[in-house]
């Protein structure tokens, strides 16, 4: 008999299974992982009922009223749970006891019963917490928003839009982290008023600080990354009013918002017959100064086919980088992009690469995406001449 012969006999004899493989389980969560999935329901405890667990007669909100007072007492477990704490719970005093008799009333569990008994919420294995690591990780620190006032009309119009469709909540992309974005996190409403030292590292990864407004009252200078993290894990993006798009690609200006250029749409003027015939050829373009000073020596230059040009519209932008916009736009419509040679008026060749053949409300609907973050599951179909979902 020959060896494969042999351990096919083997694995046929096997009345018991003993040679059989199970797959391997998935690993159990850790202490760390157990500790947020059991404050996660307090947290949907609070979304639901607007209030925090009590003492009450029902069974599975007293347990959740004892969890709450037992991570409020440990500080490492309020540190570690400060960035799921949507509602500023941890910050509450836990409940006063006045007398012995009040302390065994509210022993749910029977837990003192036995002076051996682990606690349902102590750490094993667990890297105490370094304070140290306070500057790298994300433990930011939640506190009241002292003029709130300036931001309480904000989060009202936001709310009246989403009640009205003029804005939806859309899958987060951390494209649309932005200054003067609003998102939805863990059931609240966040503005992000600035961007503070944002980098860029090797990866394409931008970090830094943000100045958050919660529309609780609170602020907070929660790292970039942790944010993105906190909106991937349960979190949505906030489309623009498409209203206010025109006045300016974010709603509710104020003094505090910085006009930071124009994006542009423009129709040439030229006479020659292989400009004039296309139909649907438009410039799109950024200024940093007024659109109608950018444009007015149009004729002498090559981006604008050495004519005059119509302006066709334009959008002003606040708190954002129209050039990303503007490059963004070119990538949408690179497939239609114009491709012809304009020599200047010394006879040197150029080819703009700022025309597209689309037609205007096309364009002005990936203006749309882009600004609401949805671009990304959008592409310019050129023969339904439309953006389609991808």
């Amino acid at each position: 008999m020959d060896k494969n012969s042999i351990l096919d006999e083997i694995f046929a004899n096997d009345p018991f299974g003993l040679l059989k493989v199970k797959a391997a389980s998935s690993p159990a969560r850790n202490a760390d992982e157990k500790l947020v999935a059991s404050f996660m329901e307090i947290i949907d405890f609070y979304e639901q009922h607007n209030r925090e667990p009590l003492h009450s007669g029902d069974m599975k909100e007293r347990m959740l009223c004892s969890r709450l007072n037992g991570i409020r007492e440990n500080d490492l477990k309020v540190e570690m749970l400060r960035i799921y704490d949507t509602f500023m719970l941890l910050n509450s005093r836990p409940k006063a006891y006045n007398s012995i008799e009040d302390i065994f009333n509210d022993d749910t569990f029977g837990l003192l019963e036995n002076d051996e008994a682990d606690s349902l919420f102590d750490l094993k294995h667990v890297t105490p917490y370094d304070k140290d690591r306070a500057a790298t990780d994300f433990f930011a620190q939640r506190k009241a928003c002292k003029d709130f006032y300036n931001y309480e009309s904000l989060f009202k119009n936001v709310h009246n839009d989403l009640k009205s469709n003029k804005r939806k909540r859309v899958k987060f992309h951390e494209n649309q982290i932005q200054e003067g974005a609003f998102f939805v996190m863990n059931g609240m409403l966040v503005y992000v008023k600035t961007l503070i030292d944002i980098t860029v590292d090797k990866f394409g990864k931008r970090d830094g600080r943000t100045h958050l407004i919660f529309e609780n009252g609170t602020e907070s200078n929660m790292l970039f990354r942790s944010l993105g993290k906190g909106l991937f894990q349960n979190g949505e993006g906030v489309t623009f009013n498409n209203e206010t798009i025109n006045e300016g690609f974010l709603g509710n200006i104020t003094n505090e918002d910085l006009l930071t250029g124009h994006i542009y749409v423009l129709k040439s003027k030229s006479i020659k017959p292989e400009i004039k015939e296309i139909s649907n050829l438009y410039k799109i373009g950024f200024s940093s100064t007024s659109v109608e000073e950018r444009v007015k020596n149009a004729s002498k230059e090559p981006t604008y086919l050495m004519a005059d040009v119509h302006i066709v519209t334009s959008f002003k932008c606040y708190n954002m980088n129209p050039q990303k916009l503007e490059l963004l736009l070119h990538n949408v419509f690179g497939k239609v992009c114009l491709n012809v040679d304009i020599f200047d008026l010394e006879g040197n060749r150029h080819t703009p690469r700022e025309w597209f053949v689309a037609p205007l409300n096309v364009i002005e609907d990936a203006i749309k995406l882009i600004i609401s973050g949805e671009i990304v599951n959008y592409k310019y179909d050129e023969l339904k001449v439309e953006m389609t979902p991808q």
